[in-house]
Formats: structure tokens, sequence, C-alpha cells
């Protein structure tokens, strides 16, 4: 059997998953302007900005 999402504008939207996939987006980005083969583990943290949340109040 094939499940189909019902017609009619009832999209159910996923934030987490929504922010998940503009991380990518961003990563992808930062890797096809990147000059080296691969991204850094400082570059990936600082695309993803691992250091923000790290020093962010309240965390």
């Amino acid at each position: 059997m094939t499940h189909v999402a019902p017609v009619g504008g009832t999209a159910v939207q996923d934030h987490v998953a929504l922010a998940e996939i503009e991380l990518c987006g961003e990563l992808i980005i930062a890797a096809s302007a990147a000059r080296e083969d691969r991204l850094s583990l400082e570059s990936i943290d600082e695309v993803l900005r691992v250091a923000e949340e790290r020093d962010a109040p309240g965390q």
C-alpha cells in the first residue's frame, strides 16, 4: 500500500528538520567555496556557529 500526503495545504512544518536542512546547506556552500579538498574542523565549527552556541548565555 502506498501512502500519499493529503491534498489541500495540510503541510506540517518540523522546525528542527528545517534548521538542520539550513545548516547542511550552509556547509555545502562553504565546502564549494573552499580552496582545499575538505573543510577543516575549525571551518565546520565556524559555519555551524559552534562557538556562538557554546558561549551563549543560559547554556
